[in-house]
């Protein structure tokens, strides 16, 4: 167990952000005159992602991506009250600190990411927290993973990055370590799970 790390997703994963996700992009889009559907919105970031999305939008309306990116991430962060954890998010870090298991994140958030964790008492589970201000090109590259395995010495077959997208499968499988994630997948090294609680089971079931 004290080889094991666990490289985490926030979005989806340990926080419940979503609907403040949303109303973050349903608040820009309305500064901007952008029509907003939120269903095609939600499938389109949970497919890609919000970077995806602003940059296809400032195409198709010749704004600047990152200005959008901007007042989203302020729009946002008026909205962390709004986050909450995913159930079973506290009790499972709390048995990998327990059973030795190093926690890292990586995330596309930005540095409000720390603000979140502090302020719902998980920050101090992470050895390091990676946000886009790292500036490591983003999933589904494995610059971010490779920098945590160098840093670290990290053995590939005994580190998990876990998410909720098809993203962070990917995202896992190019880093050729093993993948827990909310998803089905082709992909021989993920581990599916249906509730945060599911992962002490997996690795209780293999001790």
């Amino acid at each position: 167990m004290q080889k094991t790390a666990f490289i985490w997703d926030l979005d989806g994963t340990l926080l419940d952000s979503y609907e403040a996700i949303l109303s973050g992009i349903e608040e820009t889009f309305a500064q901007f005159a952008i029509p907003y559907d939120k269903e095609k919105v939600r499938e389109f970031i949970l497919k890609y992602s919000v970077q995806d999305l602003l940059v296809q939008v400032a195409e198709e309306r010749k704004l600047d991506a990152e200005v959008l990116n901007q007042v989203r991430t302020q729009s946002l962060a008026e909205k962390n009250t709004q986050v909450v954890l995913m159930p079973g998010a506290r009790e499972v870090l709390a048995w990998a600190d327990q059973v030795g298991i190093r926690n890292f994140v990586y995330t596309h958030k930005r540095d409000n990411a720390f603000t979140i964790l502090r302020d719902l008492g998980l920050e101090s589970y992470f050895t390091e927290i990676l946000t886009s201000q790292n500036g490591f090109a983003r999933k589904p590259s494995p610059e971010a993973a490779t920098y945590l395995i160098d840093k670290y010495q990290l053995n590939l077959d005994n580190t998990y990055y876990i998410g909720d997208r098809t993203l962070d499968v990917e995202f896992a499988q190019n880093s050729r370590i093993q993948s827990i994630n909310f998803l089905e997948s082709t992909y021989e090294g993920n581990h599916r799970i249906q509730a945060l609680a599911d992962i002490s089971r997996i690795f209780e079931a293999e001790r």
